[in-house]
């Protein structure tokens, strides 16, 4: 199941770095369009099916800011992925991913739509995955609309839109791997994510104990980007996964920024509530 942005976790690792700021940071932002390290497709060990899934968003100090729902649709071997978070606010953040999972998986195409007061800027960000052409819409300071645009050559791991997913298909015992993203600069960029199996969990559901991976996943800046990062004061925090291993892996939570300088959010699996007093009405027949 794909539940963040990422994302960002979708989850959303999009927006972590902010706007280029003079000579130094536009510098740092060519040196990380220049970066793009050969990548490894990733192997499906569970395939994606349809589904539909309840989130919700929450604060660190539990405060439920919106509720979400994953709605997952096959057509042949490929997948579409939608995730939208309504928040109480007014705010929408809207991510569809289409993914092709034929021996390993391969991202077809990616939408982000973030808006409302709950975000810095309004973003709307497209990947399509074929062509390598990156669109990003969004708002300066000034509040004008503006657009950047760039063909990027993408590589097999993009994550964009599925990073639970590619976390769900890591291999036993496997303690690291990398994989590519894109994000919004505005500028679009490549980047690495450095995803790190951090320990172990335990959680309860209906009184019964389990445990669950904790995965750390952080942009990785190298080399000089990692020295001019911390000049600007733009490396983003990690991200934490928890993910349900064995032999049916499954997304339990996350946290992380959802967008440049956020606060840390929790995305959580949701179940229903029912009405207190709620009987089954349903009777045998006589």
């Amino acid at each position: 199941m794909r539940y963040v942005n990422a994302s960002s976790a979708s989850a959303r690792f999009f927006a972590v770095f902010a706007p280029p700021l003079g000579t130094l940071l536009g510098a740092w932002a060519v040196i990380l369009q220049a970066a793009s390290p050969s990548a490894e497709p990733v192997v499906v060990r569970q395939m994606e099916g349809a589904l539909h899934g309840f989130l919700v968003l929450r604060s660190l100090d539990d405060t439920i800011i919106a509720n979400g729902d994953l709605i997952q649709s096959t057509h042949g071997g490929e997948v579409s992925s939608r995730l939208v978070f309504h928040f109480k606010d007014g705010s929408l953040q809207d991510e569809t991913a289409v993914f092709s999972q034929r021996g390993h998986f391969r991202l077809l195409a990616d939408r982000l739509v973030q808006k409302g007061p709950a975000f810095k800027r309004p973003m709307d960000v497209s990947i399509n995955g074929s062509t390598g052409l990156v669109t990003v819409r969004y708002q300066d300071d000034k509040g004008k609309d503006k657009i950047d645009t760039a063909r990027l050559s993408l590589p097999s791991d993009l994550a964009n839109g599925i990073v639970p997913i590619l976390l769900k298909n890591i291999g036993p015992g496997t303690q690291s791997a990398t994989y590519s993203m894109v994000v919004a600069t505005p500028k679009p960029l490549l980047v690495k994510l450095g995803v790190t199996a951090d320990g172990e969990d335990s959680f309860s559901i209906g009184g019964a104990g389990n445990k669950a991976i904790r995965y750390a996943v952080k942009v990785d800046i190298t080399g000089i980007r990692g020295v001019l990062a911390p000049l600007v004061g733009k490396q983003p925090p990690d991200t934490h996964v928890w993910i349900l291993g064995g032999s049916g892996p499954a997304f339990l939570k996350s946290e992380g920024p959802s967008y440049e300088s956020g606060p840390i959010w929790r995305i959580e699996l949701a179940s229903p509530v029912w009405p207190k007093g709620t009987t089954d009405k349903a009777e045998p027949k006589k």
